[in-house]
This record gives C-alpha cells, structure tokens and sequence, in this order.
C-alpha cells in the first residue's frame, strides 16, 4: 500500500536497484525491464554483476576475480575470461539487441593482463550489465566512475559524491548507473566491499531525492530469522532502519549494512522487493514507525568470537582500569564486539580471528598494565541478538528468551541489552548456535 502510494504522484522518483540473481541470465533481463517499465516513476536503475543461473554456476564477480589472480598467466586469463565474456553475450543474443561489446571486451582483458587492479577487475561486471541494461530499457548509461568519489586514504566521499551526482542525474530524465564502485581522485577505479551495488542505489536515492528505494533480490522481503537455518521463517512487513542496522551487522544479509546510511541521512524508505514474484509486498524498511504490533522484528547471529576474561578484586575501585585493557586492544588493532562487566571481574567479546596473531600479546600487555589476579581467553562463542522496537514496551521479552533457551537445555555464556531496550544479545557455545536460534525463533512465533 505505501508503495502504491508513493507512486500515485507524478512527480515521485523511484530509484531502483537489481541484485545479481535478477540479471543472471536473458530471461531475468526481460523481467526487470518489465518491472522497470511497469511505473514510470522509476527512472534511476542500478545494476549487479549476473549472479548465478543454477546452483553449480559461477557468478561473473568471481570470475572476474579469478581474472585478476590469474593475470600474469596469459593463457589462463585468456580461458577465464572467455566465460565472462560468454555470459555476456549471451544475454545480448537472448534480448535480440544490436550491441557489439568486442572492443570492451579487449580493452578490459588487456587492462587485467597489464595490471590495472583487482578493484578495476571485480567492477567489470556491473559495467558489462549497465551498458547492455542501458541499451536494453533504452535509458542513458551513466559510468559510476564520473559520479562515486573516494578520498585518497581509500574512504567513500560522500558529500562529494551527492553533489556531482545530484547535478549529474538533473541532465539525466532516466538513467543506468552501474552499482559496486567508483573512483580515486587519481581516476583509478575503487569497489565497495561485496554487496556495494545496495550503497550505490542508496547513494542515487539521496541525490535524486527518491521518494522510494526498491532494492530487487531473489527473496520476498527481510525475514525474520536466517531461512538456513529455521524452515520458512516469516517475512518482516515494517522494519526501521536502527533494527535493520543491528540484525545486518549481526549476519542478516538481504541488505548491506552500509546502505541504510545515505537514504537514513535523507529520511528515504527502502522497499526489499523480489523480482520473481514482484507482485509481493516485500518488506518497508523506514526511518520511523508507530507499529508495535510485534514485539521481537528479527532474530540473527554470528559464530566466530572469543571471550578475554579478566579478575581482580575492586577493579570498580581503580581509576583507569578499563581505559588501560582497552588501549592495549587498540595498540595491537584489536576492537571489540562487547564489554559486559561486574565489580570484579570484565568479559570482552572480541572475533576470534582478529586475535588469531596475537593472543598471547595480549595476554602479557594486560598483565603488565593492569595485574590482574586471573585472565584468559575463552574460544567458540556466537552472539545472537534478538531485536524489536516493541521490546520497550513489552514486559518478560528477556524471560521469554531465557525460558526458550533453558528449555532446550542450551547455557547463556553472555548477557548484554543496550540502554534503547531494543535488543538483547546473548552468548552461547557455537555448538548451540543454531539450536538456540530455533528455539528463540519457536518461542516468539507461537
């Protein structure tokens, strides 16, 4: 409803973005286009690389990476990136477009071969499928590069880029802009980190000033729980962008967790739609909602963490003794994940593989500043986190979810809830990762 809404004026812009799964092949290319062309309100499109056709297949990014790996072997390089060019043309033949793409091709295999970069390699795939989507829907082909700005330590300009792309796009009535990457100040060519296509179209969204951001994927929406692990989880209708933020960072991958930042920064929804049933409501991701209907919106969790254990008696009495454990962390660039502690005793939850080098250091730096009675490291934690703006107003959530675990006879490691009260994050042995989610999940969907 909000969706059709927004788009009965006639002025709205929509921008919207196409995962890997809905241009992985012709037929797909025909049902985006259809989509596309089904309002007219929407006038920005930023596509994926070609994702999979079947399960044994090879999405074009990782070809594109093997490229680079193997570009010092010219023979090789040549065989992988036949198949790159052979998804391509595929696809061309399949839509029937008069479109000779032999010289992007050269141009592209010489550049790999002549060390342009793996940034450079990886960001063909968009490329590639923006000029044959811009040709297909017979939109204007916008190069990501003139219009996605990095600074030169290598991190998003933002303002930067709003505003070349805000002035950009006022020359462009429709456009296809190629999601992934952008450019140095040098005019090298940089990618986000994978998923970077959802960044661009949030990107495109604030500098349009989109009333909607429909992000297209291969699911019905943002699910409650992770679907490999709890059988047909239900669909999230209405979720806000700080409960996305939390179950994104937290494993849920429908949606990068960076591109909830430049459409949040301009109070612009998010609409996670699913091209093979389009007709799907999907889910509503926005800025705010009255909506506490459910008390808990999503549930996601992550394996891999390790738990630093300190003791000494009246720690709360020493000045600074938490500040010293921290900075020795961050001398040897280690962050951490949690800090749950007592009077006497401090739990910090950092990745295990972030400490894979240097565990002992740390161990011994501790020791040297703050002599504590007892410290070790604890490995095979996972963290789940349990997340609902309803949480605030709903009294025994925190007793629901221990009964769920005790029930099924899985021990809580770690307890931390933040001060918003919209979530609660535990800790249990990776043994009883998935075990604990299907029972939070049972309890809270009964």
């Amino acid at each position: 409803m909000a969706s059709q809404n927004l788009a009965s004026n006639q002025d709205a812009v929509k921008v919207v973005k196409f995962g890997g799964s809905s241009l992985a092949d012709a037929e797909h290319f025909r049902m985006v286009a259809d989509i596309v062309r089904g309002e007219d309100s929407r006038r920005y499109v930023i596509p994926s690389a070609p994702g999979k056709r079947f399960k044994e297949d090879d999405k074009v990014t990782d070809l594109l990476y093997k490229c680079y790996e193997v570009s010092a072997d010219r023979a090789a390089l040549k065989e992988v990136f036949s198949r790159v060019r052979e998804r391509y043309e595929l696809i061309i033949e399949g839509l029937g477009l008069d479109l000779d793409l032999s010289a992007e091709y050269a141009m592209i295999e010489s550049s790999i071969a002549h060390h342009a970069g793996r940034d450079y390699a990886a960001s063909r795939g968009e490329y590639l499928n923006g000029v044959i989507l811009a040709k297909y829907l017979g939109y204007d082909f916008i190069d990501a590069v003139s219009v996605i700005r990095f600074s030169d330590n290598g991190s998003f300009d933002s303002e930067l880029t709003n505003t070349i792309m805000a002035e950009t796009l006022k020359r462009h009535e429709r456009a296809v802009i190629p999601g992934f990457y952008g450019s140095m100040p040098n005019g090298t060519v940089k990618t986000f980190s994978r998923g970077g296509s959802d960044i661009t179209g949030s990107i495109v969204a604030r500098a349009a000033d989109a009333v909607l951001y429909e992000n297209w994927t291969d699911v019905s929406g943002f699910l409650m729980a992770d679907p490999r692990i709890i059988d047909n989880p239900s669909v999230i209708n209405v979720i806000t962008y700080k409960e996305l933020r939390e179950l994104s960072y937290m494993g849920a991958t429908v949606l990068h967790q960076d591109a909830i930042f430049p459409v949040r920064f301009a109070g612009i929804p998010i609409n996670i739609k699913n091209t093979n049933a389009p007709e799907c409501p999907g889910t509503m991701i926005v800025p705010t909602t009255d909506d506490l209907s459910s008390v808990v919106t999503g549930i996601a969790g992550k394996v891999g963490f390790s738990v630093l254990n300190i003791e000494k008696d009246m720690m709360n009495a020493e000045l600074g003794f938490g500040r010293r454990v921290l900075e020795v962390l961050e001398r040897l660039g280690v962050s951490f994940e949690h800090f749950p502690s007592g009077i006497d005793t401090m739990s910090i939850i950092v990745n295990t593989n972030d400490i894979a080098s240097c565990r002992q250091r740390i161990i011994d730096e501790i020791c040297r500043v703050c002599e504590p009675e007892v410290i070790n490291i604890e490995d095979g934690l996972a963290l789940i986190a349990v997340v609902g703006r309803g949480m605030v107003k709903a009294k025994g959530t925190a007793a629901k979810l221990f009964k769920a675990c005790a029930d099924a006879d899985i021990n809580i490691r770690m307890i931390d809830q933040g001060s918003s009260e919209f979530n609660i994050i535990i800790g249990v042995d990776a043994k009883d990762f998935e075990r604990a989610q299907k029972a939070i999940y049972a309890e809270f969907e009964k």
